[in-house]
């Protein structure tokens, strides 16, 4: 009722008649015309502004279709840490190391990066200006490693950053160990390091420190401490216990590659690769099976005569077994064919290329690394694909140098340093500097054409394009022992009266020996049109 009140109490608008407008406009006054007429003219001075519709971008891998809805369904927007959550990582590590365990070709793979990265070992090149601490250190260090059996415990860290996604390794007292030096390391698997409650503490605005999954980092992002469980997770003597070691971060190594930043635990390195060995498993089963349903029939029996025809009856799906070397008599109006086996198709071979490709690109391996095959290859072809691969290499080399070499360098130095007091009777070796310049020398990579390799050495070494130190270093081998080692072979060799090696001049190159094509094309022209 007070809606309809208000309504009728509100009178509607009454319209102006014609009449009124016309004389509303007569009775305007001369001078408000003059004024509209001012404003109207400074308004066409004015830049006329052109509103255009805005020009929208967008890029197609944004649009979500019904074609590509289902391939993009599990993309997230989640955190590198919350991406690679206990859960998860746990699950991957499970499932990579069961394909490694059963699958040839990825523990041929995983063994072969482990082999070229590593190889026998690294080995140690002071760089200080005292030579003869330089080769004592080195000698030191050298049986030190052999004792601890680093080059080994290196390996397996490198298979294991490969199919775990990270490595973890503890510096130690091991008072068996046979050197003055009782320095080890304690390599341990991965689940050990791990939050005692189970679970994952962020940062906040509160705390300065914040743990991930059993690592705790200060408020600038370094390691400060990492806490290791006394028992393995999956070992028998495991009863869900919380009882853990607190490593402080100058003795844990976490050898382990980043994908994405904010990361602080690492992922397998194969892990997009695990469904494709499980597809490989999976058509070869098939290819097998079909192989073996085919050769369980020696033969079928058929026959061409139309049913109630003259032939002799035969039991439908009946069997009866073969001898060998013995003639057969079939039933009248029967013949017997065998059956042809499509298996394996022409094209497996070809899909089995393929999905090797595919397995081995994500770990940078070229394929005849990968499958141990390179009769598709010629010299060109695996020289480019080596490059590439030992371009890699050298890359992971570099990185164990740095993140698992120099420290285990720094700890080993000063607990030499202590066994010696302190001192090395020179001012090269402080306590307060435990890194002096140095450097790791790997194994060489030896060239498919020697003699090539041999030339292209002469050739570097005349240009002064390279150094010895280079060269060897190449080869893996320390340039100075080597040349100790020359000048002690040639002492001997002189007083044993044997001559020494007879040094042949270069061979001429292929354009000396066969000239310039050039030269030869000019000297042709001028012929041509006259000229000396």
């Amino acid at each position: 009722m007070a809606a309809a009140q208000i309504r009728t109490k509100v009178s509607p608008r009454k319209k102006a008649s014609p009449q009124k407008k016309v004389l509303s406009q007569k009775k305007a006054s001369p001078r408000g015309s003059v004024e509209k007429a001012a404003i109207r003219s400074q308004l066409s001075l004015r830049p006329r502004v052109v509103v255009r519709d805005r020009l929208r971008g967008k890029y197609d891998a944004a649009q979500t279709t019904h074609d590509n809805r289902r391939h993009w369904a599990n993309a997230d927007a989640l955190s590198a840490d919350a991406s690679a959550s206990p859960v998860v990582r746990r699950i991957l590590r499970s499932r990579a190391r069961y394909e490694v365990a059963n699958n040839s070709y990825a523990r041929g793979i995983i063994n072969t990066l482990a082999t070229d990265t590593i190889g026998t070992g690294p080995r140690l090149q002071l760089l200080t200006e005292n030579d003869e601490i330089n080769r004592r250190v080195e000698g030191e260090f050298t049986s030190w490693a052999h004792e601890i059996k680093l080059a080994e415990k290196l390996r397996t860290m490198r298979m294991a950053r490969a199919q775990d996604g990270e490595a973890f390794a503890i510096f130690v007292d091991n008072p068996v160990l046979r050197h003055p030096v009782k320095l080890d390391l304690w390599l341990i698997e991965a689940e050990r390091v791990s939050a005692p409650a189970g679970v994952i503490k962020v940062k906040t605005e509160l705390e300065k420190e914040y743990e991930v999954d059993g690592i705790r980092f200060d408020k600038y992002g370094n390691p400060s401490e990492y806490h290791v469980l006394k028992t393995h997770p999956g070992g028998s003597t495991w009863h869900s216990s919380s009882e853990y070691l607190s490593v402080p971060a100058p003795y844990m190594i976490h050898f382990f590659c980043p994908q994405r930043p904010e990361q602080h635990r690492g992922i397998p390195e194969i892990m997009p690769a695990l469904p494709l060995f499980a597809q490989l498993r999976r058509f070869t089963l098939a290819v097998l099976a079909a192989a073996e349903a085919a050769a369980n029939f020696a033969g079928i029996l058929h026959t061409d005569a139309p049913a109630g025809g003259e032939s002799d009856e035969v039991e439908a799906m009946d069997l009866f077994e073969l001898e060998r070397d013995m003639l057969l008599t079939m039933p009248a109006g029967w013949k017997m064919t065998q059956v042809e086996s499509t298996q394996p198709a022409t094209t497996y071979r070809e899909f089995k290329r393929e999905i090797l490709v595919e397995i081995a690109r994500c770990l940078n391996v070229p394929y005849n690394i990968a499958a141990g095959d390179s009769s598709g290859y010629n010299y060109a072809s695996g020289r480019l694909d080596h490059q590439t691969y030992y371009k890699s290499v050298h890359v992971d080399q570099a990185s164990v140098a740095r993140i698992v070499l120099d420290p285990i360098l720094t700890a080993w130095l000063e607990e030499f340093l202590l066994g010696l007091g302190g001192t090395l009777e020179t001012a090269s070796y402080s306590r307060s500097v435990l890194m002096p310049d140095h450097s790791w020398f790997w194994d060489g990579t030896e060239h498919v054409d020697p003699v090539k390799e041999a030339k292209a050495q002469e050739i570097r070494l005349r240009s002064h394009t390279t150094t010895l130190a280079r060269e060897y270093g190449r080869q893996g081998l320390d340039w100075e022992t080597e040349l100790r080692q020359l000048a002690r072979e040639k002492k001997l060799m002189g007083e044993l009266g044997i001559p020494p090696p007879v040094v042949r001049p270069a061979e001429a190159s292929f354009e000396e020996e066969m000239g310039d094509p050039f030269d030869e094309l000019f000297s042709q022209r001028r012929l041509e049109r006259g000229g000396v």
